[in-house]
């Protein structure tokens, strides 16, 4: 993850709120790269554990007898990797700790699929058409909503839609840099919310249940697990990144002058899209239509091939099982679809090369799992994160702080960390072994519990340099604005930030307690031992 953030400010842009910002810049730059802080992570839980098994470290087991995992002698007891027993265990589990990991191989499986949308230029094709298409009326309302859709390719709302809507922005006589805040609030602070399931579910998933199963071996928590909250989300995010924008960001902007610029303006064009292009978008939308009307054949009939065989449900089925398989399948036929009208694939080659690129770029993130994975299996090993869930489920309750405003504390913890630890994954990687017990053992399900996560790692992404895109957006501000600083694209972007953390807070409660709604299918707001 690029951290590389130029720390230089403008004298404009003093003031206390700055020097804050440049306090948090300066303590995560200190941070080393995150593949590094997860080694020096592994090393600390080998050493902590000796410690605490010397010191005598326990917990009382709060699982009924005869519960799988729970101990014989009903207390939990840390485990030493500081040891000849534990050194044998690390050598012994390095490669199947990485290989078992289980968001790699979701996570690069459904990336095969995207690829080929990606690599053919539907996904791009379709944020032009939505964006470019609406009338100036709604043009905020769908460059803020097309930016959250741009998730399902992580790279694509960064790359394309940002410098896209910047541009419309200016060819509609309206401030550019209220055209990128606008994608850049989308894309970014509403990063965790979609239609459709994308990369990140899978990912959250795979490591949410190994922290869960600290608590209950047999769970599972599946890709589909936040997918109803996160679908209402889209819209909520939307209308609030649409009012911000133009009652706040806007406003404070005022009319632009193209003075600031560094760049010539007169050659800033959009390219629209051509009749190929909607032939092969109107081509991809049919081909998506067809597949989703066989998967429908497939799990609707109470006799359906993908329902579960033997109970009959959805829940537990293998139509949710293979979740990342219907991911890959939606993307890479509609991508290969419109690539063969458009000429972008003519044979398989092309989709094979399009794969190719994409698991080129993935050389990064697969070293990080490689340490995050040794990481979440040594904290397993040792009974350190259930020892910590233990105690810390047991203060939450002697300070009586059990009810539903745990999660108000759970989502900003979230949302500070995320100001230093950029990478989802690798914050999730973190917190989930200790979170997700504690509040299981307060009564809450981990699949509720990963969609308050999603809340936190989603909404300070916009005012945080330490964001692996905020170097290229602010890159693309100084093009409309030479002397753009840091703490300007921070100062723009916090409104959204204050009112995507609380309008996406109340959502919650009102979609988790007060209206008493699952997260996602299957997903329980309780847990139940």
């Amino acid at each position: 993850m690029s951290k590389a953030v130029s720390s230089d400010m403008p004298e404009q842009q003093k003031g206390w709120f700055n020097r804050f910002l440049a306090t948090v810049e300066f303590l995560g730059n200190l941070l080393p790269h995150p593949i590094t802080l997860f080694a020096l992570f592994c090393v600390a839980i080998v050493v902590i554990s000796g410690i605490a098994d010397w010191a005598g470290l326990s917990a009382i087991d709060p699982r009924p007898e005869g519960a799988k995992g729970r101990d014989p002698d009903g207390v939990i007891e840390v485990v030493s990797l500081f040891s000849a027993e534990g050194l044998r265990r690390i050598f012994e589990g390095l490669v199947t700790n990485f290989t078992g990991f289980a968001p790699l191989g979701t996570v690069l499986v459904a990336l095969l699929g995207v690829s080929v949308a990606e690599h053919s230029g539907l996904l791009s094709a379709a944020m032009r058409g939505m964006v470019m298409g609406a009338s100036k009326r709604l043009v905020t309302f769908m460059v803020v909503f097309a930016a959250i859709l741009s998730n399902t390719a992580s790279e694509l709302g960064y790359v394309v839609l940002i410098p896209l809507a910047a541009m419309i922005f200016h060819s509609l006589g309206r401030h550019p840099l209220a055209g990128l805040a606008a994608a850049f609030a989308g894309v970014s602070g509403g990063y965790s919310a979609n239609l459709l399931l994308g990369t990140i579910d899978p990912l959250l998933a795979g490591i949410t249940t190994p922290a869960a199963q600290m608590i209950d071996p047999d769970y599972q928590v599946g890709a589909e697990a936040n997918y109803y909250f996160m679908f209402v989300s889209v819209f909520m995010i939307a209308i609030l990144g649409t009012w911000v924008t133009e009652k706040i960001v806007e406003p404070r902007l005022g009319k632009y002058d193209p003075s600031e610029a560094s760049i010539d303006l007169g050659e800033n064009k959009i390219d629209h899209l051509s009749k190929k292009e909607k032939t092969g978008l109107k081509w991809a939308g049919l081909s998506f239509v067809l597949i989703g009307v066989i998967l429908a054949f497939t799990i609707i009939p109470d006799d359906g091939i993908l329902r579960h065989q033997e109970t009959g449900e959805v829940k537990g089925s293998p139509f949710l099982e293979g979740i990342v398989v219907i991911i890959f399948i939606t993307f890479a036929i509609p991508g290969f679809v419109y690539g063969r009208v458009v000429g972008s694939m003519k044979n398989d080659r092309d989709i094979i090369d399009a794969m190719s690129k994409s698991m080129g770029s993935m050389g990064m993130y697969i070293v990080l799992v490689f340490f995050a994975a040794q990481f979440v299996a040594f904290f397993k090993w040792t009974n350190l994160g259930t020892i910590l869930a233990v105690n810390g489920a047991a203060l939450l309750q002697a300070l009586n702080l059990t009810g539903p405003e745990v999660f108000v504390f759970f989502i900003l913890m979230c949302a500070m960390v995320n100001l230093s630890l950029g990478s989802s994954s690798a914050q999730w990687a973190v917190t989930a072994p200790i979170f997700v017990p504690m509040l299981m053992l307060i009564g809450y399900a981990p699949e509720t519990i990963q969609a308050a996560y999603r809340i936190g790692d989603s909404v300070t992404n916009l005012i945080t340099p330490m964001m692996s895109y905020f170097g290229l957006i602010l890159a693309v501000a100084t093009k409309y604005k030479k002397n753009m600083g840091i703490g300007t694209l921070v100062a723009t972007m916090l409104p959204y930030s204050m009112l995507f953390f609380i309008g996406w807070v109340c959502l919650f409660y009102l979609w988790v307690f007060v209206l008493g709604m699952p997260v996602g299918p299957g997903s329980p707001t309780y847990y139940q031992p």
